[in-house]
């Protein structure tokens, strides 16, 4: 996976658009389109202390999740990327679909805290790398700058 072109892609949508919610769709249609082997890609939003869905490509998906709860609200609770070779081993995973084997989950922020999740699944077991992590986090890096000042 070209970690750079896809970096630059991400910038490309989202500078200078000031609509969250368009540019987490983009986002999510953009790994979708450029990453293999996923079955899920897309964002829950921190809204009242409960990640809640947000823009996603796949098949319907968990609406709430509480922090602490699962992969994704785990990265919330703990501020750090989850990746995850195996969910069914996962304590306390949330199986939103079942197909799902593998999860790469990277904490958004502004202003200092958490604000949302980037998570994505694969009906593969240890479908994601070090690299694929690497490379989420300077995505996610460029998005938290690009969704400053967004309504």
């Amino acid at each position: 996976m070209n970690y750079d072109l896809l970096i630059a892609q991400t910038e490309a949508l989202t500078e200078g658009c000031r609509h969250k919610v368009a540019n987490l769709a983009n986002v999510s249609a953009l790994i979708w389109q450029e990453m293999d082997r996923i079955n899920w890609a897309g964002f829950y939003l921190m809204e009242n202390g409960m990640l809640v869905l947000g823009p996603f490509q796949g098949k319907p998906a968990c609406i709430e999740i509480p922090v602490g709860k699962g992969v994704c609200g785990t990265a919330a609770e703990q501020d750090r990327p989850q990746r995850v070779d195996d969910v069914h081993r996962f304590p306390g995973h949330i199986a939103c679909d079942s197909a799902s084997l593998s999860e790469l989950v990277i904490p958004l922020h502004a202003g200092g805290h958490v604000i949302g999740v980037l998570d994505i699944d694969s009906p593969e077991y240890s479908r994601f790398s070090e690299e694929d992590e690497a490379g989420m986090v300077r995505l996610c890096r460029t998005l938290e700058r690009n969704l400053a000042g967004c309504e």
